[in-house]
C-alpha cells in the first residue's frame, strides 16, 4: 500500500536563512513518498534537446556545463531534467528531455545550446534522498497524490538535482525536488 502525506506549502525563509526541507524526505523503496504544492516563478534556463532513453538525460549534465562555460554563461542554480514522455507509452527511441541550469536571463546561445523559461506555474513536489537512478522510483506516489488533489500532469516532470554526485561519497546524501505542474483534472 502506497502512503502519501500531504502538506501546504510553507512561508519562504528569509534572505541567508539556511534551508530546511518543507516536507519530510522520501528514500526508497518509496512506500511513502511525501508531497505539497508550491508556486514557482518564470525561470530562464540554458538546456540540450536529447531523444532516447531517459537513463542517458544526466550523462549529458558535463556537456551542458562545458558548452556553458565555452560561452560565457553562468548557471544561477542547480541543474535539473525535465522530462515529457511516458515511458510506458512511448518508444524508447522516442522520448524527449532535457538537461539543464537555470540562468538569471535567457540572451543569445549557441547550438548545440538552446534556452526557454520554465513559465511560473503550481506544482506538486516532492523531496527524494538518495541515488539519481533511483529518483523515478517516486514518481506514482507523486502522481497519486496529484489525483487525490484533483489535479492533472500539466507538463514535463522535471528533477532538480541539489547535490552534485562527484561532491559525496555515499550516494545516499544526494538529493533531489520533483516537480509536476498541475491544472485542474476534467
Amino acid at each position: 500500500m502506497l502512503l502519501l502525506a500531504c502538506q501546504s506549502p510553507k512561508g519562504s525563509m528569509p534572505s541567508g536563512a539556511p534551508s530546511l526541507p518543507d516536507v519530510p524526505l522520501s528514500r526508497a523503496p518509496f512506500d511513502e513518498v511525501h508531497c505539497a504544492f508550491k508556486e514557482t516563478l518564470d525561470q530562464p534556463y540554458v538546456f540540450l534537446e536529447l531523444r532516447g532513453s531517459y537513463t542517458a538525460t544526466g550523462r549529458n549534465l558535463p556537456e551542458v556545463a562545458k558548452r556553458m562555460s565555452e560561452q560565457g554563461l553562468t548557471p544561477s542554480g542547480p541543474p535539473f531534467a525535465l522530462f515529457y514522455d511516458d515511458p510506458g507509452e512511448v518508444a524508447l527511441e522516442d522520448l524527449r528531455s532535457r538537461i539543464a541550469f537555470p540562468v538569471e536571463s535567457v540572451g543569445s546561445v549557441r547550438a548545440p545550446l538552446q534556452a526557454d523559461v520554465l513559465r511560473s506555474s503550481t506544482v506538486a513536489y516532492a523531496l527524494v534522498d538518495g541515488p539519481y537512478p533511483d529518483v523515478p522510483r517516486c514518481y506514482p506516489g507523486l502522481l497519486a497524490y496529484l489525483e487525490k488533489m484533483h489535479w492533472a500532469l500539466a507538463g514535463p516532470i522535471r528533477e532538480i538535482y541539489h547535490v552534485a554526485p562527484g561532491s559525496v561519497s555515499d550516494w545516499s546524501a544526494l538529493r533531489c525536488e520533483v516537480q509536476a505542474p498541475v491544472s485542474m483534472a476534467p
